[in-house]
């Protein structure tokens, strides 16, 4: 007991080190009130990832500003929130105008096609999206790699719809930067989903994931070096997903 009668807070020092909700404590037989109130903003914050639309002219400007590239904007078969939460079948293809103004788009056969989506959080692809692909590239700058000459853009998408996009655009592997399912610590969590020879029909064995990155869990710049290492290993072995074992690790450490 401190010497005004309160009994010290034995789970302050392990809370400083982590954003999960432990030690909380309680006020008779409910929780705090100030516990409750974080918990009912994390909640509102979660929810508004999920809801929320992605600003994609905004990206498109800031995209050709600040790195010079160009962008075409895709939609998945969802045509509006509610069906993409209802039916995750209809946001892994394109719709018909979107398909066919990437068939008017492609160009000969590139390494890599990119694509910056909204996911389950759009709050994450508008923070985190050009920050780790301006990153991305710089990692993979002097290699030979070629890319699309787009970035594309998407929205009510789910991670296969890269499958119909790699496709279409003649790609041997797509790289989709797409916001993920928003926890009450995490509604900004990017997630890099990479398929070697994309086509319609892939499932999620045949991928590699690179997730939780933002500021709080994996940071920018070493979630790029790790998507650069399986980039570069999944084109070299002509594979990806469970075959492709990630071993960056061990390249980040040498460095």
């Amino acid at each position: 007991m401190s010497e005004h009668g309160i009994a010290p807070d034995r789970w302050a020092t392990l809370r400083s080190h982590t954003p999960a909700r432990i030690g909380i404590g309680r006020a008779g037989t409910s929780l705090p009130t100030r516990e409750l109130l974080d918990f009912g903003a994390a909640h509102a914050q979660a929810r508004d990832a999920v809801l929320l639309p992605l600003d994609v002219d905004s990206l498109a400007a800031e995209l050709m500003t600040d790195q010079g590239l160009s962008s075409v904007s895709v939609q998945s078969r969802c045509n509006e929130r509610e069906v993409y939460l209802r039916r995750p079948d209809l946001g892994r293809r394109l719709n018909a105008a979107s398909a066919e103004s990437l068939r008017a788009a492609a160009g000969p056969a590139v390494d890599l096609v990119i694509v910056l989506a909204d996911g389950l959080s759009a709050i994450a692809c508008q923070r985190h999206g050009l920050l780790l692909l301006g990153l991305l590239r710089h990692e993979l700058a002097g290699g030979t790699l070629s890319l699309a000459p787009h970035i594309i853009i998407a929205t009510q998408a789910r991670v296969a719809l890269g499958d119909d996009i790699g496709a279409l655009l003649n790609a041997r592997a797509v790289l989709m930067l797409l916001g993920e399912r928003p926890g009450l610590s995490s509604p900004d969590s990017l997630g890099a989903y990479l398929t070697f020879a994309p086509q319609v029909g892939r499932n999620d064995a045949e991928r590699n994931c690179v997730s939780n990155i933002r500021p709080e869990g994996l940071p920018l710049a070493i979630a790029a070096k790790r998507i650069a290492w399986l980039l570069r290993e999944s084109l070299r072995r002509q594979l990806s997903g469970v075959a492709l074992k990630d071993d960056s690790e061990r390249a980040l450490l040498s460095e």
